[in-house]
């Protein structure tokens, strides 16, 4: 029988202890935050993806951007390119599913506007697809990655989480999305 308490303690601090190294990353989450605080201030949108819990992390961190984090304050442009069942299943049937966000940023995506793209292992096909047709349209990209893969050499700001636990990657995903939030909440509040 598995010892739940052993492998709860084990678990708590495993991630601890990834969160604590996350400190090195706080000049790029800085950096990120001051390229969503510059965008969002001229007028322009944030375009968010990622891939099973990256799609919900892109999901959570857009609804923190259009409704609020802890204060009430006015509306930001946020949209997370994983919500329109019927886009992402015409794009990846008539297209491909490399395509499904790429050509979501073709469509909707405008100079200066900013994507996070949020992959775990850095090595998504569709999300490095996403990173490159942003930049070739201007858009500021922004990634949120674990310690390897390629998307953290092609995004302007590359917040890479330091594990190759997906878990942990993933959790760490969600604090940086907070930070970020909060860091926008506080300069619109």
């Amino acid at each position: 029988m598995v010892d739940t308490k052993r492998k709860a303690l084990e678990v708590i601090a495993d991630s601890i202890s990834v969160t604590k190294q996350l400190k090195s990353e706080v000049e790029r989450i800085e950096k990120a935050s001051k390229v969503v605080l510059d965008a969002l201030k001229k007028g322009k949108k944030i375009l968010l993806c990622g891939n099973g819990g990256s799609a919900a992390d892109a999901q959570h961190i857009a609804a923190e951007f259009v409704h609020k984090l802890t204060k009430k304050r006015i509306p930001l442009p946020a949209i997370s390119l994983t919500t329109n069942t019927s886009l992402l299943t015409a794009i990846s049937n008539d297209e491909s599913f490399n395509d499904v966000f790429s050509r979501q940023i073709e469509g909707i995506g405008r100079s200066e506007d900013v994507l996070i793209a949020i992959s775990t292992s850095g090595n998504s096909p569709n999300i490095i697809s996403a990173v490159d047709k942003a930049k070739s349209l201007g858009i500021k990209t922004i990634a949120l990655t674990g310690r390897e893969g390629r998307l953290k050499d092609i995004a302007d700001v590359a917040i890479s989480v330091p594990s190759t636990n997906c878990q942990r990657v993933q959790e760490c995903h969600i604090l940086i999305g907070h930070i970020i939030a909060e860091v926008i909440e506080d300069a619109f509040s």
